[in-house]
């Protein structure tokens, strides 16, 4: 993956175009850079008024789904535990807070809650195989009336 030029180096393309060595496409050659990028860190630099790389921040959107509202969820789960993701999603609606349903797991798993139930269901009729191939403690099955 691409590095960034260091500070270093946009400092003394800047400083030579400040006193006058040339052009920025000049220096740009000189320096074996693009001239796009002389061209966007003097931009970088008049907006600024520095001539270090502007400090990052973070890209999109700060999460609805801050601190608070976090704890909110771990609130309403140690009340009631057998909520489900939409029914969290439906009180958080209810907060003023609007996600997508599927963010509400997204952040469950992030937080290190788990959804997920047990079954309620009876266990299947069909006896599955073992791991080690031992014989299953299941009643063997009738035949089968089919014929074939």
């Amino acid at each position: 993956m691409a590095q960034p030029y260091s500070d270093d180096l946009r400092c003394k393309l800047l400083e030579a175009y400040e006193a006058g060595a040339g052009s920025l496409r000049q220096l740009a050659a000189q320096f074996r850079v693009s001239w796009g990028y002389a061209k966007k860190i003097r931009q970088q630099q008049l907006a600024s008024g520095r001539k270090e790389r502007p400090l990052q921040s973070r890209h999109g959107p700060l999460s609805r789904m801050n601190a608070e509202v976090q704890e909110s969820l771990r609130t309403w789960l140690r009340e009631q535990p057998d909520l489900t993701e939409a029914e969290l999603h439906e009180r958080l609606a209810g907060q003023g807070v609007q996600v997508v349903k599927s963010r509400v797991g997204q952040v469950l798993r992030q937080m290190g809650l788990r959804r997920k139930k047990k079954r309620s269901m009876r266990p299947s009729v069909i006896a599955q195989p073992t791991a080690s191939g031992a014989r299953s403690s299941w009643p063997a099955l009738p035949p089968s009336r089919r014929s074939s």
